[in-house]
């Protein structure tokens, strides 16, 4: 199957052009690269060197001898998008082409505003190019289990019945996202949503949980196949912040009372994840929603996990409770529906003590590149400049 990738460069887009181009897929990526400049705005270079995509590209031909067709374009770039289906006619599209960051999209007014138009309009081309070019082409869309937010009851896959006043209908579930880059996948969502019903396009909108893991098959083959891992307060997650907090003997910094609760899963079931939409596609008009993650932990849970094996590989491991820069709950009902990929054949690796220790000690490997002044938190959600700076200071008497 001919299969574009969309964000070819980043932390997903690249190891899931070599997992399909491995399983013998026809697979081209496509980026703009914007995110390493981004990278170098903040100072938040990944911890382990990542080469570039046109080396990486040429390095997999080299080590695996396959072949992966490089284009370089904005997604925002109508023109570019339209040459490159026309070029490429993919069957397949996997979209992971947008900024991914909810802390970048609460820095200030222009991040905020620069998000939503990269995110939406890049989205909105997509669907537009394949309108024009009339493709068969099934669209799988990074999405995110934070559009639907921390509602008090439990939370469907993308749909829900409701009755009302004696009626019944089927609904999109109802969204609270937690910020605006959130905000941006939520009406990529009813964006794309509507295309199906109106064009009869076809569409499987993942909505992810968090992703960890540092290596996958097709990376472990070579150094310099490596893809990026972030532990900063905007890239980066809570998971990768407390295994290299951990590392560079610091305290974990749990936000508030660490009892937000998320959905997580394997880099690994990501790839697995997306390959198993791609084989099983949406059909013509059909827009359909997976939950895509494999198991829930509330931040305080990690932060204890990675804590515990990190005593274990001799290294000291303490927690500190900062003030949440974020506006969310830290106690919450959070019990998400995820049985359709199930369904279709996802083996789940959960998150396990051997794990931890497998990105422990590659951090280690590493260690003299942890850059502490990128850890604390340094962006409040209500802009309350007060309140960061008593964070800073906490942080330096931690």
């Amino acid at each position: 199957m001919k299969i574009l990738i969309l964000g070819g460069d980043g932390y997903l887009g690249w190891p899931t052009a070599m997992y399909l181009s491995r399983h013998g897929h026809q697979v081209a990526v496509l980026d703009n690269f914007a995110k390493r400049r981004w990278e170098l705005e903040l100072n938040a270079e990944p911890l382990i060197p990542i080469q570039t995509l046109h080396d990486r590209v040429e390095m997999w031909r080299t080590v695996e001898g396959r072949q992966l067709e490089l284009f370089v374009g904005d997604l925002r770039n109508y023109g570019v998008v339209e040459g490159v289906l026309d070029t490429f006619q993919p069957e397949a599209i996997v979209h992971y082409g947008e900024q991914p960051s909810a802390p970048y999209s609460m820095i200030d007014h222009n991040r905020s505003v620069f998000t939503q138009v990269n995110n939406i309009t890049g989205t909105l081309n997509l669907l537009w190019a394949i309108k024009k070019l009339k493709l068969e082409c099934h669209i799988v869309k990074l999405g995110t289990m934070g559009e639907y937010g921390t509602p008090n009851i439990d939370i469907e896959e993308g749909f829900i019945e409701i009755n009302h006043k004696g009626r019944t209908d089927t609904l999109p579930f109802p969204c609270q996202p937690g910020s605006f880059y959130h905000l941006s996948k939520v009406h990529d969502s009813h964006n794309i949503r509507f295309a199906c019903r109106a064009w009869k396009l076809a569409a499987t909108d993942l909505h992810q949980g968090v992703v960890y893991g540092i290596e996958t098959d097709e990376t472990k083959m070579d150094n310099n196949l490596a893809t990026g891992f972030h532990y900063d307060d905007v890239f980066g997650t809570a998971i990768n912040r407390f295994c290299v907090q951990a590392a560079a003997g610091i305290p974990l910094t749990v936000y508030g009372k660490g009892g937000q609760r998320r959905g997580f899963l394997n880099i690994r079931d990501t790839l697995r994840c997306v390959e198993l939409a791609i084989v099983n596609p949406a059909q013509p008009g059909e827009y359909r929603v997976f939950n895509q993650f494999t198991e829930t932990f509330s931040i305080l849970q990690l932060a204890e996990l990675v804590a515990d094996q990190a005593r274990k590989l001799g290294l000291a491991a303490e927690i500190l409770h900062l003030p949440n820069p974020r506006v969310e709950q830290e106690q919450h009902h959070y019990n998400p529906t995820h049985t359709k990929l199930l369904e279709l054949g996802l083996q789940p690796r959960l998150l396990s003590n051997e794990l931890i220790d497998t990105m422990m000690t590659t951090i280690l490997e590493y260690k003299d590149r942890i850059k502490q002044e990128v850890i604390l938190p340094k962006v409040k959600w209500n802009g309350d400049e007060q309140e960061m700076e008593a964070l800073k200071l906490m942080w330096a008497g931690a």
